[in-house]
């Protein structure tokens, strides 16, 4: 039986003058691309020609949606309510797919960034908000989430399809939750470590997608040893359906 994964990566976010991550050297490798969409970085320049990039190189293009945190690169949680959040959202979906149809796209997932990630992960009100943002763009999207959270709980009870993540380059704790940033060994960026992660985590079965965050430092290189130890496991890294 073929063994299928996802191979992922957070991009464009670079913005204005401050450049970040190497963009085309991910999209050569990934399967799925999540884009920043403006509100933790991302400006109208960088989302155009990521999601050109994207495209040309048939790259799944999702939308990256964050809180509105440029200064904390939203990565910090944020007092929103959750009309607010569900607001904030679609309006970021929405100024990605309007870039996306320009190419002749089509946008595939939708995957929360940072706070706004794990809070959704965990706050069944938060989740539910940002479920019901992606519904509501009324074309078929798949919702990126942690297994087992309160945000992928929500997207079926919303009739979405769903996608479980798993994290190449970051440290889990006994629970499965994501270790805190502000916690030494939180980020992995030994290459050969986060591919042994990755087989770990694909083999396991209990995801369906797996993510190398752009501003890691070495990301192409940690991009390069996981698609090589993915396929020597007998993976084919394609998108879901």
């Amino acid at each position: 039986m073929e063994k299928t994964i996802d191979l992922n990566c957070d991009i464009g976010e670079s913005y204005g003058a401050w450049r970040m991550g190497d963009d085309d050297a991910l999209l050569d490798l990934v399967s799925s691309a999540n884009i920043a969409c403006g509100f933790h970085a991302g400006d109208p320049s960088t989302i155009d020609a990521t999601v050109c990039a994207a495209a040309k190189r048939g790259v799944a293009i999702g939308a990256h949606p964050s809180y509105p945190d440029l200064a904390g690169f939203g990565r910090r949680s944020m007092e929103i309510s959750p009309d607010d959040v569900e607001s904030g959202v679609l309006y970021q979906i929405g100024a990605l797919t309007a870039f996306v149809d320009s190419y002749g796209a089509k946008l595939h997932h939708v995957k929360p960034h940072g706070a706004l990630y794990n809070d959704a992960s965990r706050n069944e009100p938060l989740a539910k908000a940002f479920a019901r943002a992606v519904a509501r763009a009324d074309v078929p999207l798949t919702l990126v989430g942690l297994p087992g959270s309160a945000l992928l709980a929500a997207g079926r009870e919303a009739g979405l399809a769903t996608a479980a993540e798993g994290f190449c380059d970051r440290a889990y704790e006994p629970d499965g939750s994501l270790r805190s940033r502000t916690l030494k060994g939180a980020l992995i960026s030994d290459p050969d470590q986060c591919a042994r992660q990755a087989v770990e985590l694909a083999s396991a079965g209990r995801v369906q997608t797996l993510c190398i965050h752009g501003d890691t430092p070495g990301a192409a290189r940690i991009a390069l040893a996981v698609t090589a130890a993915l396929r020597e496991a007998g993976f084919t890294i394609a998108a879901p359906h």
